[in-house]
């Protein structure tokens, strides 16, 4: 018993070191999603006053003009501004898992067994638009 608490307290630096580790790699990971995050709301802040811009555009050139070329150009410019919108909201979205700190709360949970605790699947960065049906982000 005497021997065990001995090796314990032998590795305890080492592994409180291994966690502090991981902490400092996770936050700065966080960090630079968190970066990402607020550079994206800005990016759709923006683009949705320019769709907003552009819609009231629209109504008033149709208005006046009574043409169709300049308004279908217009809800052509609409269109692709809300799509761009769509497109840096869902990159938010699938960012917001970096903050929650997964790898740290993983290591840092204790399981009554002692079967090795599997990771979770890899959060992949990546620029596509792919489809989100399903994904909720949960605080």
């Amino acid at each position: 018993m005497a021997e065990m608490l001995r090796t314990v307290l032998h590795e305890l630096p080492g592994l409180l070191s291994d966690r502090v580790e991981l902490l400092s790699l996770e936050l700065h990971r966080a960090g630079k999603a968190l970066v990402q995050i607020v550079a994206l709301v800005i990016a759709t802040a923006i683009l949705g006053v320019t769709a907003w811009l552009v819609l009231w555009g629209g109504i008033v050139t149709a208005l006046v003009a009574l043409g169709l070329q300049l308004p279908l150009a217009l809800l052509v410019a609409l269109v692709l501004n809300l799509v761009a919108a769509w497109a840096a909201v869902a990159r938010a979205r699938r960012l917001l898992p970096l903050l929650r700190l997964p790898a740290t709360r993983r290591h840092l949970m204790f399981t009554p067994s002692h079967e090795p605790v599997h990771s979770a699947p890899a959060i992949h960065e990546t620029n596509s638009s792919s489809s989100l049906a399903g994904f909720r982000a949960t605080p």
